[in-house]
C-alpha cells in the first residue's frame, strides 16, 4: 500500500477511535471457509493493531502479519501475549516491496482485511499475490462496499465493479455478508490469454487518435479502467489540424494529470485497423519523461489508473483495448500473442546526423581503444576487431562523455534503482571482448543475447554478419525500449529484441536451434532451457556465481552437458525475475560480523558468538602470492572442497576489533563443528624498485574445534599451491536431477536447475588431457559489473597495505 500515514491507517475505524474490531460474524465465516490445513501459514496484509493476525494464530496457521504503517507495528507488537504465538510482525509495502522479503515464500492463506481499497495498482499485486499461494491455498479479502458507507468514505470501500474485477481472476470465488462487509474466498486463481476488445462504433469524427505509453522510474506501463470494462492507455482523438505528439502530450494531462513535453515525445508508428467497415488510425507514442502522479481526472471514462508491468500483460485477467494492445505490441514487438490483424507502419529510425566534428572525434577514439585493447592481449581474432571498429559505442550510451564510452574498462550505468544501486548498463570494453572471443561466433551463426542493452548485440550480429542472426532478451522494458532505439538508430534493426525472462527461450526458437548463447547477466544457475536450445558444440559464455563469487566461464554443449575449462573474474548486475534468491546471511555479535553462505544451506552457526571471543588460533601457510598476481584459483579450490564455506565481512560502524576487517571484500571462510576459520594474509617482503609486496596466506580460526579447522584450510591451501595453482578445473554442468553419482575426486555444487562438478587435475594430468584453455586462467585486475560497481565478493590481487580480497 503506497500510503502510509495515520489518517490512513486510521480511515478503517469504526468511528469509535479504535480500528474496527474483528466480529463474531467474520470469526465463523473464517472458521467454515478458510480453516488452517495442518502446518497452515498465512499472510495478514494490513493487519493494523493485530487482532485478526493473533486470532489466525489461535486456530492454527503460522502468521506473517505486515503493514506499511509503523504506528500499526509498534501497536501490533505491544501487545505481549503475542510473543508466545506464532507470529511475525514486520514493516512491509505489499506495492513496492519484494516479496522475498517476508520469512516465507508461499501461503495457505493471504488476507486482506479492511486493507485491499487502499490499494493503487490492485490488478498488479493480486497477480504477485497469486503467484505465493500454496496449492490448494485461497484468498480472503473482507472490504466495505461502497453503497453502505457515507459518501466521504468511498475511498476505503469497493464498488460492484471493483468487486466483480476482483474476482474474475479465480476459478472460484465465494461472497458472504459479514456485518455490512463483503467476506471474499478467491481459490484457484484463474490464468488465461489476454483478449481484446473493441469499444461501440466510432463516431465520423473519432476515427484518428494517439495511443500513448507511458511508464514509471521502474519500467511500469500506464493502464486505466475503463468504465466499460476494459484496460486502455491514456490517449484520444486528435483535434482538427494538431499533430500527434502534441495530441499525445494534451490527452496524456487531461486523462490522468501527467504533465509531459513533446520534445520527451516520439512519434513511433501508426496503425490502421477497422471496426463495423469504418477504418481507423492511431498513433503510437512513446513518452520517455513526464512528472506528477496518476489521477482520475475524467470519472466519466476512466475509474482508475494502475502501473502494470509489461510482462504480465500477455496473461491479463480482463480485456485490453484492441488499439491499445497494438501501440503496446509495437513499442514491445512480440509481447502480445494473437492479436486482431492491423496495418503497422513504422517510422523511419531517428538516425540522427552527427556533426563532423563530433563524428571524426569519436571514430578517432574507436580506433584507439581497439588499438588498445589488440595491445594488451583483449582483442586477438580479426573478426572480433572488424565488428569493434564497425560500431559506434558512444551511440549505446549517450548519457556518457566520449572519453567515457571509449575507455578500456569504464562501465556506463544506465538504470539504477531507487536505492541506488545500478540495474542495467553498457559493460566494459574489455569484458566485451573476451566474451565475443569465448562465443567463437562465426558468419551465419544464430546468436542469443541474455540480457539487453544494445552494444554488444550490435557486436555480435556484425560478426555473425548479414546471414546469421541475433536475439536479445531482457525482462525490463525500459531496457528492451532503449536496445531497441538504439539499434534501429545505428542501423542494427535486424537484431531482434524480445521482452521477457532470460531462463526462458524466445517463442519461435526450437531445441538444437542456436549456436551460440552470450549472457550478459550475472547468473546464479544454469536453466535447462539454455541447453536445449544449443546445438551440439554450441557455446554458452555465462558469468556463474559460484559460492558467492563470480567468473564468465566458456561453455561447449557436448554429448547433452556443458563442459568448460577458462575462468574470467568479473562481477554483474544479478538476473532479474522470480528465480533470483538472496544469499542467506547470518549475523553475529549484533551485526558486528555477518557470514554469508550460497549455494546450499547454511552451515550450523550456534555458539559461534561466544567462539569469536575465544583465543584466535593461527596458522601460516608458506604459500605466498605477489600482491599484482590473481588468486581466484584459490577461492574457487576452497569453495568447492571445504564444507561450509561462506564469505565473511565485519561492519566498519560495529567493529571491536575481534575478527581482523577485511581490506575491500568479503573474506572466504568456514563454519564447522561450532569454530570458525577465515583467509588472511600477512606481508612478507617488498620490493622497492617495482613497489610489489609478497604476501602469506595464514588462517585466523576461532571456536572449540579452531585447531582442526585451521590445520584443515592449511591443507587445502598447500594443496592448491602445489598441484593446481596455474590450472583451472573443468567444469561440467548435468541437469540437477541427473541419475548416477559424479566419478570420484570430483567436487559438485548442487543448485535448483544444474549440477556444476568440477574436476581438479594436477598439472601433469592437465597436459594429458587436453591443452591449456586459450587466454589468461583467471582476469582479475580489470573487474567489470555491467553495472558500474565493484564486482562484489570477487578477488583479483594484492596491493600494498591491502587484506586479503576474497
Amino acid at each position: 500500500m503506497t500510503d502510509t500515514t495515520q489518517d490512513r491507517w486510521d480511515a478503517c475505524d469504526s468511528g469509535t477511535g479504535s480500528f474496527q474490531v474483528l466480529s463474531e460474524i467474520e470469526r465463523e465465516l473464517l472458521a467454515a471457509h478458510v480453516p488452517a490445513p495442518e502446518d497452515g501459514i498465512a499472510l495478514d496484509v494490513g493487519c493494523g493493531p493485530g487482532e485478526l493476525a493473533r486470532h489466525l494464530a489461535t486456530t492454527g496457521y503460522r502468521v506473517d502479519a505486515v503493514d506499511c504503517a509503523s504506528a500499526a507495528i509498534g501497536s501490533a507488537t505491544a501487545d505481549s501475549g503475542a510473543a508466545q504465538m506464532p507470529l511475525w510482525f514486520g514493516q512491509f509495502d505489499i506495492e513496492r516491496d519484494n516479496f522475498d522479503a517476508l520469512p516465507h515464500q508461499a501461503y495457505d492463506l493471504v488476507i486482506f482485511r479492511l486493507s485491499y481499497a487502499f490499494l493503487s495498482d490492485r490488478s498488479r499485486v493480486m497477480n504477485l499475490v497469486r503467484d505465493r499461494l500454496r496449492p490448494g491455498g485461497a484468498v480472503c479479502v473482507i472490504t466495505p462496499v461502497a453503497d453502505a458507507v457515507p459518501g466521504d468514505r468511498r475511498d476505503v470501500a469497493l464498488d460492484e465493479d471493483e468487486i466483480s474485477l476482483l474476482c474474475a481472476g479465480w476459478s472460484d470465488a465465494v461472497r458472504h455478508d459479514a456485518d455490512g462487509l463483503a467476506f471474499l474466498v478467491l481459490r484457484g486463481p484463474r490464468t488465461a490469454p489476454v483478449a481484446y476488445r473493441n469499444m461501440a462504433r466510432p463516431s465520423p469524427h473519432a476515427l484518428t487518435g494517439a495511443g500513448v505509453v507511458v511508464t514509471d522510474a521502474v519500467g511500469r506501463v500506464l493502464l486505466g479502467w475503463s468504465v466499460r470494462g476494459m484496460w486502455t492507455l491514456p490517449g484520444g482523438k486528435n483535434e482538427a489540424g494538431e499533430a500527434f505528439v502534441r495530441t499525445a502530450v494534451r490527452e496524456l494531462e487531461e486523462e490522468t494529470g501527467l504533465t509531459a513535453s513533446p520534445e520527451d515525445a516520439r512519434l513511433v508508428a501508426f496503425l490502421m485497423d477497422a471496426v463495423d467497415d469504418i477504418p481507423r488510425m492511431t498513433a503510437a507514442v512513446r513518452i520517455s519523461a513526464h512528472s506528477g502522479e496518476p489521477t482520475v481526472t475524467e470519472p466519466e471514462l476512466i475509474r482508475r489508473w494502475e502501473w502494470h508491468e509489461p510482462s504480465a500483460l500477455p496473461s491479463l485477467g480482463q480485456a485490453l483495448f484492441t488499439p491499445s494492445a497494438h501501440v503496446l505490441e509495437t513499442i514491445w514487438p512480440g509481447l502480445l500473442p494473437d492479436l486482431p490483424p492491423v496495418h503497422r507502419h513504422v517510422l523511419v529510425p531517428d538516425r540522427r546526423a552527427e556533426s563532423p566534428e563530433l563524428e571524426q572525434r569519436a571514430r578517432h577514439l574507436l580506433h584507439a581503444l581497439v588499438d588498445r585493447l589488440r595491445h594488451n592481449g583483449r582483442i586477438t581474432g580479426a573478426d572480433v576487431e572488424a565488428a569493434f571498429r564497425r560500431v559506434p559505442r558512444h551511440r549505446f550510451a549517450p548519457e556518457a562523455s566520449l572519453h567515457d564510452a571509449y575507455a578500456d574498462d569504464t562501465v556506463v550505468v544506465t538504470k539504477r534503482k531507487p536505492d541506488g544501486s545500478a540495474v542495467s548498463s553498457v559493460s566494459a570494453a574489455w569484458l566485451q571482448a573476451h566474451m565475443l572471443r569465448d562465443a567463437a561466433l562465426r558468419p551465419g551463426d544464430r546468436a542469443v543475447e541474455i540480457g539487453s542493452g544494445g552494444c554488444n548485440a550490435a557486436l555480435m550480429q556484425e560478426v555473425v554478419g548479414p546471414h546469421g542472426s541475433v536475439i536479445s532478451v531482457d525482462i525490463d522494458p525500459f531496457v528492451t525500449d532503449r536496445a531497441t532505439r538504439f539499434l534501429a538508430d545505428t542501423g542494427y534493426d535486424r537484431v531482434r529484441v524480445h521482452l521477457g525472462d532470460g531462463r526462458q527461450a524466445p517463442a519461435g526458437l526450437a531445441d538444437g536451434s542456436v549456436d551460440a548463447i552470450v549472457v550478459t547477466v550475472e547468473a546464479r544457475d544454469i536453466p535447462s532451457a539454455w541447453v536445449d536450445l544449443l546445438t551440439e558444440g554450441g557455446r554458452l559464455v555465462v558469468p556463474l556465481r559460484v559460492h558467492g563469487y563470480t567468473w564468465s566461464i566458456p561453455f561447449e554443449k557436448r554429448d547433452g552437458a556443458l563442459v568448460g575449462h577458462a575462468f574470467d573474474v568479473c562481477g554483474f548486475v544479478p538476473m532479474q525475475g522470480p528465480g533470483y534468491r538472496e544469499d542467506t546471511t547470518v549475523l553475529l555479535r549484533g551485526g558486528e560480523v555477518t557470514l554469508r553462505f550460497s549455494d546450499g544451506s547454511a552451515a550450523d552457526t550456534f555458539g559461534l558468538d561466544h567462539a569469536l571471543t575465544t583465543h584466535r588460533i593461527e596458522r601460516w601457510t608458506g604459500v605466498t602470492v605477489a600482491g599484482n598476481t590473481p588468486f581466484d584459483m584459490l577461492l574457487l579450490w576452497l569453495a568447492t572442497t571445504l564444507d561450509g564455506f561462506c564469505r565473511l565481512s565485519v561492519d566498519p560502524d560495529l567493529d571491536t576489533g575481534v575478527v581482523a576487517a577485511p581490506a575491500n571484500w568479503d573474506a572466504a571462510a568456514c563454519v564447522q563443528d561450532g569454530s570458525l576459520a577465515r583467509l588472511h594474509t600477512r606481508k612478507v617482503a617488498h620490493d622497492p624498485e617495482t613497489g610489489v609486496s609478497t604476501w602469506e596466506f595464514g588462517i585466523h580460526a576461532y571456536g572449540p574445534n579452531a585447531s582442526r579447522l585451521a590445520d584443515v584450510m592449511a591443507e587445502r591451501i598447500v594443496a592448491w599451491d602445489r598441484d593446481h595453482r596455474r590450472h583451472a578445473p573443468t567444469i561440467t554442468v548435468r541437469p540437477a536431477s541427473s541419475p548416477g553419482r559424479p566419478a570420484a575426486g570430483v567436487r559438485t555444487v548442487l543448485k535448483s536447475h544444474a549440477r556444476l562438478e568440477f574436476r581438479w587435475a594436477s598439472a601433469d594430468a592437465v597436459r594429458r588431457d587436453r591443452p591449456l584453455a586459450p587466454g589468461p586462467v583467471a582476469q582479475g585486475r580489470h573487474p567489470d559489473v555491467g553495472t558500474g560497481q565493484r564486482p562484489p565478493s570477487t578477488a583479483s590481487s594484492l596491493a600494498p597495505g591491502d587484506d586479503v580480497q576474497a
